[in-house]
């Protein structure tokens, strides 16, 4: 009987360790995971920007600077070897840039009529709510992650670990403001 007593009081705190170690463990791959599936999206979008400006191209002369600016920004997300934060400000630019393309659009008619132009429009609006889910998913992958790593007891486990806080998507506040659509159509 001694022995089995013995035996839980070593046997328990050994497996309480392992749950939280396993639990860190699935908290980093799942922030990991949604992070690959915003990365997946993102490739996505910038695989059907070609697509998309190949036909509006001979339609909007006088957006061309606005143009050259979103290509220049899906070359640089492109690129690779930048960091997590880079990356994320490069794609909130670019998000940025795609929603003054799409609101310069409707001052286009003959480019709205166009079916290859709907159906490419359609298919980023599709993109764009995904990697809007996406980044949703990613954020709550990294809230529950950075609560692990930072409540008692895990936060010992983590800290020995070298698990550090991750950021979440946020957008800039600029983004965040209503759109002004009287002001956009009433523009030259």
């Amino acid at each position: 009987m001694g022995f089995i007593v013995l035996l839980a009081i070593i046997a328990l705190p050994i497996l309480f360790v392992v749950f939280i170690y396993n639990n860190l463990i699935g908290k980093k791959n799942k922030v990991e995971y949604a992070f690959s599936s915003i990365d997946v999206m993102l490739k996505k979008r910038r695989d059907l920007i070609p697509n998309l400006i190949d036909t509006v191209k001979e339609y909007m002369v006088h957006e061309r600077e606005l143009l050259t600016e979103i290509t220049q920004l899906r070359s640089q997300a492109m690129s690779g070897g930048i960091s997590d934060e880079e990356m994320f400000h490069v794609e909130k630019k670019l998000s940025g840039r795609m929603g003054q393309f799409k609101i310069a659009v409707e001052n286009y008619p003959d480019l709205k009529a166009n079916q290859n132009f709907l159906n490419l429009q359609a298919s980023l609006n599709d993109v764009e709510e995904q990697i809007s889910a996406s980044r949703r998913a990613y954020n709550a992958a990294v809230m529950e992650y950075n609560n692990a790593i930072e409540m008692f007891p895990s936060n010992i486990l983590a800290n020995k670990m070298g698990y550090l806080r991750r950021p979440s998507f946020e957008i800039p506040e600029v983004e965040r403001q209503n759109v002004d659509v009287k002001a956009l159509f009433n523009r030259e």
